[in-house]
């Protein structure tokens, strides 16, 4: 698998906890935006990311950003 399956041509926007969260860079995931393991055998690896506040996000799902996780409106080129 050379290029990431879109997952959605719109970011999907989420109020996080702080922590530690594994992004999905393969668009194979079940529970987008996040990885579910279904990356195996595909060469992609998930992307981890962490919070140190509450906040919302705009994570990416069409995996286009050049600022991963976060969207970057890179789905407006699709």
């Amino acid at each position: 698998m050379n290029e990431a399956r879109v997952a959605d041509t719109k970011p999907v926007i989420l109020e996080l906890e702080p922590g530690d969260y594994w992004w999905c860079t393969c668009g194979n995931s079940a529970n987008q935006p996040f990885c579910d393991g279904a990356h195996q055998d595909t060469g992609f690896k998930p992307l981890k990311f962490s919070l140190a506040d509450k906040q919302q996000v705009a994570l990416c799902q069409c995996k286009a950003t050049q600022n991963p996780p976060r969207c970057d409106g890179s789905h407006n080129n699709l």
